[in-house]
């Protein structure tokens, strides 16, 4: 520790837990000599603004805390609150040293860091942002549980002998999830019949025999609470979103910007914002961005030799979006699609949606640094516009009179 150069004055570090936070501050006075103060605080709401009046009262040029789960939030939030922005740490970075396995000595390592100037800051959003990541996160738990439950649908209709899904492409679409909703109700496979729409591939004959089954009452019972919660989900998820957007209502262009990036929608550009924000400067790099997330390979390299390069620990609620992004962006006409084709021969079908992944996280870093909408390399505009619009201009031509109408 003597070794470290002090380069700040006045640094405090807090070592948080789910009950207690500890604090250590050291104070450099104007005549050279350092003051170390060590102090305790509770978890409770009084606590956190005692431990902010606390932090204040050095005014300390540096409070730094560990990312340590979600408790550091609070004392974050007390904080900020005081006119305090706190630097959060990744744990990773500040690994203890032989002997310093008290909560006293953690907080007096940080702070001993904090002073030499070797701690990183870690992204935090705005306050605004981390109330919305609570809207967004949840409405992630509540799409998985969603399909939990239509795979459970599915498995009791299976069970009963009803192979509705064999011949429908999706069990829940408006269609099938109709006849569903009729074979819950009691009603006979030929009653079932007339709620199919004409759009289905499936003959009717087929939809007849995959209707049949012996479907006991303990069946229908299930399948009747198993419906009722889905469409209670989907009515949850819809609140969700509705409060989402109205809470980026100030951030439109930034969500216009990302939906021209493909596979990217509406829903899925907004909890993308909440989780990495609109100022990319906070990063400073696609390459930091790209590390923070955890989508980029590992970089394990010992005596020349290359050794395992699985990607790192990272934020993984942005990391299921971007593989959500790869997986649609995989089916458009655009240069991911043939990146894809080209690394799946190799690299197999995970392997390839986590480099897409990370292809899109750096174009998307470029667009909102650039505030630059996305266009495809791949892609002919000119031609595109030329191929999607010349019927209406040959009509006004015609209306105008540049050129006689056909006979």
């Amino acid at each position: 520790m003597e070794l470290l150069v002090a380069i700040l004055k006045r640094v405090i570090g807090l070592d948080v837990h789910q009950a207690q936070i500890t604090a250590c501050a050291i104070i450099e006075e104007p005549d050279g000599t350092v003051r170390v103060e060590q102090r305790q605080f509770g978890a409770f709401k009084r606590d956190r603004r005692e431990l902010a009046r606390w932090c204040a009262s050095f005014a300390p040029d540096e409070v730094v805390m560990e990312s340590t789960g979600i408790y550091w939030k609070s004392p974050y939030a007390a904080l900020e609150a005081a006119g305090i922005r706190a630097k959060v740490v990744n744990a990773r970075h500040v690994k203890n040293v032989p002997g310093r396995k008290t909560d006293v000595g953690d907080a007096q390592w940080l702070a001993t860091l904090a002073r030499a100037g070797l701690l990183r800051n870690s992204f935090v959003p705005p306050s605004k942002m981390r109330e919305l990541r609570l809207i967004s996160r949840q409405r992630q738990k509540l799409v998985g549980i969603l399909s939990s439950e239509k795979n459970r649908l599915h498995k009791v209709l299976t069970d009963g002998g009803v192979r509705l899904g064999v011949v429908v492409s999706d069990l829940h679409g408006q269609s099938a999830r109709a006849m569903v909703k009729a074979i819950v109700s009691g009603q006979s496979p030929h009653e079932v019949l007339k709620f199919a729409s004409k759009r289905l591939r499936a003959s009717r004959e087929e939809l007849f025999d995959a209707l049949q089954g012996e479907l006991t009452d303990s069946h229908l019972f299930v399948l009747d609470e198993l419906m009722r919660h889905i469409e209670e989900i989907e009515a949850r998820i819809g609140r969700f979103d509705a409060k989402l957007l109205e809470g980026l209502a100030s951030e439109q262009n930034a969500l216009i910007l990302l939906q021209t990036l493909p596979g990217v929608d509406l829903i899925g550009a907004a909890m993308l914002l909440v989780e990495i924000g609109t100022d990319m400067t906070a990063f400073g790099s696609a390459d930091r961005l790209a590390s923070w997330v955890g989508i980029c390979p590992g970089n394990n390299e010992s005596a020349g030799k290359r050794k395992s390069g699985r990607v790192r620990k990272g934020n993984l609620y942005v990391r299921r979006l971007l593989c959500e992004f790869a997986h649609a962006a995989s089916r458009t006409k655009s240069v991911f699609k043939s990146k894809f084709e080209a690394l799946i021969v190799r690299r197999g079908h995970k392997r390839s949606i986590i480099a897409l992944a990370h292809k899109l996280l750096r174009t998307i870093f470029f667009m909102l640094d650039r505030g630059e909408y996305y266009r495809d390399s791949a892609t002919d505009y000119e031609a595109l516009s030329v191929q999607r619009n010349a019927a209406r201009w040959i009509k006004k031509l015609i209306s105008f009179g540049f050129i006689p109408k056909p006979a």
